[in-house]
């Protein structure tokens, strides 16, 4: 299995209803989403990082194949340069091997004030992150999507074997606008440069709340998530979206994208497998 499809999120009431059955609780959350979908995002650990007992209960929560990319605290990527928050890292980097084969790897989100200028302290924080976890960095100055340093970064990602995530928000501000949208532009308006630095990609999709709105981009990111599906890439894709009850059908429309051009490259979506195995009200109405 090369191809892992999530939200930024496990937990939203208003899935209720659609993506989970009418009367799920809270509790229900995580197992019924991790059924239905294959990967989701953990932003929670952005803000607050878990115990160690709630960490082990995410694994024992999701079957097997499911995959978590926890965000580093932004204790550690928030507070100026990152060498002197290493400590917090392999703190932090313990305390997800509580998720075992549930972990696909950890992300760090960077501020737009962390420039280019800061490429000695990326280097160190990166040298220090024990080689047998995966990171992803996502970079929002826009200094680094200049020629020069995109390169000069992207060779960094490559040989440390990390990733470089592709934030595309492309939709929120190309496309109409709408109330909705005000808080989700906070997001940056970065170029979007394609470009996976190690045998892993991770693309946060920002969608706007109109599915028919999305329908261009992506259908490009299906015939870019194919091409390296072939070359036996791994990819995570995750979809955000400002009114977060959109998501789950944005992201299953990827999906059927992706089935579309190529069924031979990615695995089916549980959640359609579950509907599938549903019977309809006229087959109940036989019995």
């Amino acid at each position: 299995m090369n191809f892992w499809l999530g939200c930024a999120i496990w937990a939203y009431k208003d899935w209720v209803g659609e993506l989970f059955p009418l009367g799920s609780r809270p509790a229900d959350f995580l197992p019924l989403y991790s059924r239905r979908f294959t990967a989701v995002e953990g932003n929670t650990t952005f803000y607050s990082v878990p115990d160690a007992a709630t960490v082990s209960r995410w694994a024992s929560q999701t079957p097997p194949g499911f995959q978590f990319w926890p965000k580093l605290p932004r204790q550690i990527t928030h507070q100026g340069p990152l060498v002197p928050q290493i400590p917090q890292l392999l703190s932090f980097v313990a305390r997800m091997q509580g998720l075992g084969d549930r972990l696909g790897g950890l992300f760090a989100q960077l501020p737009p004030s962390y420039s280019p200028a800061e490429f000695a302290d990326l280097e160190a924080f990166l040298r220090a992150c024990p080689a047998n976890v995966r990171l992803a960095v996502e970079l929002r100055h826009l200094g680094w999507f200049e020629p020069e340093q995109a390169e000069r970064v992207n060779a960094l990602l490559a040989n440390f074997g990390m990733g470089r995530v592709l934030l595309d928000s492309r939709p929120i501000y190309d496309c109409p606008d709408d109330p909705q949208l005000t808080s989700e532009r906070r997001k940056p308006r970065l170029p979007l440069q394609p470009v996976i630095t190690a045998d892993f990609g991770v693309v946060r999709y920002i969608s706007h709340p109109e599915l028919a709105y999305n329908q261009t981009y992506l259908e490009g990111w299906a015939e870019q998530v194919q091409q390296w599906l072939a070359q036996n890439r791994q990819v995570y894709f995750f979809v955000h979206c400002p009114v977060e009850q959109h998501s789950p059908q944005i992201a299953r429309q990827f999906q059927q994208l992706l089935e579309n051009a190529a069924p031979e490259l990615v695995p089916p979506l549980p959640w359609n497998l579950i509907e599938a195995s549903q019977p309809t009200a006229t087959q109940l109405d036989l019995f």
